[in-house]
């Protein structure tokens, strides 16, 4: 299988983007390492925890049914860069903008970003799925992705599943597919994976994950890109929202300029062009949490 490496190149290569664009998901390996990946697991920890503890009227903390105890379990939050200086500067990571600038264009910007939680031992199933249901856009258009950050291992029973090529299926065929009883892997395959590890992965590839039994925790980040092309012409979001996120995507990388590790490495320099160009001053977002349900269309 081809696989990308963060530590021996700083951006995908041509092959890297064919197999993704053929098979709608691409591992790239060693993305978080060393004070960078245990500064995010350990603000995800707490993230957890809080969420672990019971949050009420927060409806970015979302809870799911325990397999084994049925009660209520921590599956997912909301707006992760909201919550943490940390998960801001790695929205700057140069490996993963260069890579989505090459398959995406100069005129990309982050959407969604959000933790999915596999609990130890509780891990609640993730049917096969394409996300978001958002992707109402020609086919041969440039794909939309998830960029999936793992701050744990995932092996047999905890990782995802994906199924090849799926990406490129109809609308029936894929429903078809989900119509399925029980979580059938007979035309899929695993994608076990390190801490560190990251997963590109077209929001229009089948995709899922089974209910946990002796699962050990597992947490990802998901960060969502879309070209600006498609995002202005196709939404979901209104024209408004373009701006605001390019302006969170520069507030990222100026703070990930001050962290160490970002004085270690070569910076990425984002610069849209055409009616995405950025104005000549940057104006710094009053937020890094925009409703999603405030810019639809």
């Amino acid at each position: 299988m081809v696989e990308a490496n963060a530590q021996t190149q700083d951006c995908l290569t041509d092959e890297q983007v064919q197999f993704f664009l053929d098979n709608g998901f691409l591992i790239a390996r060693q993305v978080l390492t060393g004070e960078e990946l245990a500064a995010v697991q350990e603000a995800m920890l707490e993230l957890y925890q809080k969420g672990v503890d019971g949050v009420e009227n927060d409806p970015d903390f979302m809870y799911g049914k325990g397999v084994k105890t049925g009660q209520q379990v921590l599956r997912r939050v909301e707006y992760v860069q909201d919550k943490s200086e940390v998960m801001k500067a790695m929205l700057g990571h140069p490996f993963i903008l260069r890579s989505v600038e090459k398959l995406q264009g100069p005129n990309f910007i982050p959407t969604w970003d959000s933790m999915v939680v596999k609990v130890p031992d509780e891990g609640v199933i993730v049917p096969w799925h394409r996300d978001a249901g958002l992707a109402d856009y020609p086919d041969e258009m440039v794909p939309i992705f998830n960029v999936d950050f793992y701050l744990d291992r995932a092996d047999l029973k905890s990782c995802l599943w994906v199924i090849p090529a799926s990406n490129q299926w109809d609308k029936a065929r894929f429903l078809e597919r989900c119509e399925r009883e029980g979580f059938d892997t007979s035309d899929a395959i695993p994608v076990p994976i390190e801490a560190g590890d990251v997963i590109f992965h077209n929001i229009r590839l089948v995709h899922g994950s089974p209910s946990g039994d002796g699962n050990a925790m597992r947490r990802t980040v998901y960060y969502e890109f879309r070209p600006g092309e498609i995002e202005a012409e196709y939404g979901p979001h209104t024209p408004e929202y373009i701006p605001l996120k390019q302006q969170v995507l520069l507030e990222s990388l100026r703070k990930r300029a001050e962290t160490t590790y970002g004085q270690r490495e070569k910076p990425f320099e984002y610069a849209p062009t055409g009616e995405f160009a950025l104005p000549d001053e940057a104006v710094p977002p009053s937020t890094f949490r925009y409703p999603h349900e405030s810019f639809w269309r």
